[in-house]
């Protein structure tokens, strides 16, 4: 946020004292909605929609059994239709927080693989993590989203030169957008909630099954690479995109599948 404050700020500044005084305020009214927005931009990006427990009873009562046993509120509990298996959580707080779960996710899973991804997305709220990736995700979002310059750019050649435009700008935009999300978003929050998850469950081996599902699931049902996805994707429970697709290598956050199967197999020795 500061990094967006500043360079908003220094163009501003290019225009004089007025120009900066309308910078200021431009700064501020940004700032605030990278931080009130940003937990519903994941939501909205996954077409994700709230529901009621008679519509998803054993989510209701996976969580509600997590939630208590950490002794923290509970979360919203949003699905999102797309058949690629993932989940994430995001909010300012436990206290303001959401959980959400794809139908793909609901599909392949078991019982107890669910409940141990639960554990992982609850980990997430409890120790803070959402603030921040919801944060760099709107940054994100509000980076790739100058792409949309494109269509004014190449407004009098059809829609092929707006969207060859748009293509150049998201080229050196999405890796711009990657780079600032990797700066606020650290692996380290992806161990430690598997650690912190896997202690909530009792179950590690249940996440490492669940894990290597989702994975395997994203070989044959990625999500689309589409760039309103990706700068959410790190808050995701492992990777949303195949190796080599478009905006993969510029939003990998993820530590390693593997690491992460072995560091939670270390807790069971």
């Amino acid at each position: 946020m500061a990094l967006v404050a500043g360079f908003v700020l220094a163009t501003g500044a290019v225009f004089g004292q007025e120009g900066f005084i309308v910078a200021i305020v431009g700064a501020a009214g940004l700032c605030t909605y990278l931080y009130t927005s940003g937990p519903s931009l994941p939501l909205r990006a996954m077409h994700a929609r709230r529901v009621s427990e008679l519509e998803h009873p054993l989510l209701f009562r996976l969580v509600r059994e997590l939630s208590t046993a950490a002794r923290q509120p509970m979360p919203a509990i949003y699905v999102s239709p797309t058949d690629a298996p993932n989940s994430f959580a995001t909010g300012h707080n436990p206290a303001h927080a959401a959980v959400c779960c794809t139908q793909g996710l609901l599909d392949r899973l078991d019982e107890r693989e669910l409940r141990a991804v639960l554990g992982h997305e609850l980990a997430h709220i409890h120790s803070r993590d959402t603030l921040v990736s919801s944060v760099a995700g709107a940054v994100g979002a509000v980076i790739v989203g100058l792409a949309g310059f494109g269509y004014l750019l190449g407004f009098g050649d059809g829609g092929s030169r707006r969207s060859r435009v748009v293509d150049a700008m998201l080229s050196v935009l999405a890796p711009i957008a990657g780079g600032i999300i990797r700066l606020g978003v650290s692996r380290t929050a992806e161990y430690r909630a598997d650690h912190d998850g896997a202690l909530l469950t009792g179950d590690p081996p249940s996440l490492i099954r669940a894990l290597r599902k989702t994975a395997a699931g994203v070989v044959t049902a990625p999500l689309p690479p589409d760039p309103d996805i990706a700068v959410h994707a790190h808050a995701m429970v492992v990777s949303p995109f195949r190796e080599g697709e478009r905006y993969a290598r510029a939003f990998r956050i993820h530590p390693p599948l593997e690491e992460r199967v072995r560091r939670l197999e270390s807790l069971t020795d």
